[in-house]
């Protein structure tokens, strides 16, 4: 049977103590100020946060494994410096491991990088090899906007980047590309700028020659790719007359897009116009869209329904719900054999009937 794994999941439901902590440390900075000593966190209070909240909803929807990493409207790299956002990633980045080693058959980590307006990748790339190497995560996100909606750091395919991609591709990790939360009062968090900043990294993309570099390069553009899926041929056709190769071979075998898309039509087009083997299952539960859809009565991310009620094929769902996620994430395939041994362990370990599809 084909496991599900969430490839898109945040840890919005932290202890209220790690939240005040980091508003402590923002006002701390704003003076001048050493920050207070973080907080103790009991096991006992992290288990209560999950297993409220997004334990409670992958058991229910039927979620094997989810990928998960710091809320990502908090990383905020825009405020304090690059030593302030080093602590935070370096905290928030311990709290998801933590979630991960309590829950292991059920959560992997997924790290934020410490960035910040002006910065060098220095911090970035030390944390992420930490988070890989030390912490055992598969993957990371990657900010392109660390402003928060300025838009004034270099596009993706600038050399600016280029540290950061040799040590993703050095370790064998994708990076997701997303943004935090938005200092631009014209441009909602959620609604607007998660979703213009997905666009705009898939347009520079497309304008580079990135993946010439970094043949072995894997990003994935979250919320079903922005815009992007839905105007697939205003992109052909600017490729086209930007004298850049077909979508399919200039991007394409380095870009994913996952299912964070809360309308089965939305997911319906995703599924027609973008090569299934380049979509990844997500679902960013208990984030941006929280409530229950009136007109179908179910939680608008309950995106594993959308892909069963699609008319993708067998072999499609299952790309979709797995094997993508394997390939995208490769270090993830050890953690799901570990995963395997638990079955039958405390805390929910995988359903009776799930194992991985050998590939």
């Amino acid at each position: 049977m084909t496991l599900i794994i969430d490839c898109h999941g945040h840890y919005t439901t932290a202890p209220d103590a790690h939240d005040i902590w980091r508003r402590a440390q923002l006002g701390a900075a704003a003076e001048g100020t050493a920050a207070p000593p973080y907080p103790t966190i009991s096991d006992d209070e992290i288990r209560n946060s999950i297993e409220r909240n997004q334990l409670r909803l992958i058991e229910e929807r039927g979620i094997d494994m989810t990928l998960f990493s710091p809320r990502a409207s908090t990383m905020a790299p825009h405020l304090g410096d690059i030593e302030t956002s080093r602590t935070w990633a370096a905290r928030s980045n311990e709290l998801i491991a933590r979630v991960c080693d309590l829950f292991p058959h059920r959560f992997t980590g997924v790290g934020m990088l410490p960035q910040a307006p002006g910065a060098g990748l220095g911090e970035a790339i030390s944390e992420l090899e930490r988070c890989v190497v030390e912490l055992g995560f598969v993957g990371c996100n990657l900010n392109p906007d660390p402003g928060g909606g300025a838009f004034d750091h270099p596009p993706l395919t600038d050399r600016y980047w280029y540290p950061l991609y040799e040590k993703l591709c050095e370790l064998d990790v994708p990076a997701m590309v997303h943004v935090s939360g938005s200092c631009n009062p014209a441009m909602h968090a959620t609604g607007a700028y998660y979703i213009a900043a997905d666009t705009i990294a898939f347009m520079q993309l497309l304008e580079g020659d990135l993946f010439a570099d970094f043949p072995s390069l894997r990003l994935i553009i979250p919320h079903g790719g922005g815009a992007v899926p839905y105007h697939w041929g205003r992109y052909r056709g600017l490729a086209d007359m930007l004298g850049k190769p077909s979508l399919t071979s200039h991007l394409m075998k380095n870009i994913f897009f996952d299912t964070c898309v809360y309308h089965q039509p939305g997911i319906n087009l995703l599924g027609e116009v973008v090569d299934t083997s380049n979509i990844l299952f997500g679902s960013e539960m208990i984030g941006a869209v929280r409530g229950t859809d009136s007109q179908t009565g179910r939680y608008f991310d309950d995106t594993r329904h959308y892909i069963e009620n699609s008319s993708l094929t067998p072999r499609q769902k299952q790309d979709i719900f797995e094997n993508n996620a394997r390939r995208v994430f490769p270090r993830l395939n050890a953690r799901l054999a570990d995963s395997r041994e638990m079955r039958g362990a405390p805390n929910g370990a995988w359903h009776a009937d799930a194992s991985p599809t050998t590939q």
